[in-house]
């Protein structure tokens, strides 16, 4: 499973646990989670994120 940052705060976004406290279950792959997902935490969008190395 992947994980994404957030390329503003840092946040994180594992596709392992998810983020069941904003309505997605663990194991939620990236590609599924919805396009109008924004960052618990700034609030930017999914294109602000990048794949953990």
């Amino acid at each position: 499973m992947a994980k994404f940052v957030c390329t503003v705060c840092g946040y994180v976004y594992d596709e392992a646990t998810g983020d069941p406290d904003n309505g997605i279950a663990p194991g939620t792959k990236w590609e599924d989670v919805p396009d109008d997902f924004t960052c618990p935490l700034c609030g930017v969008g999914k294109e602000d994120f990048t794949e953990e190395a």
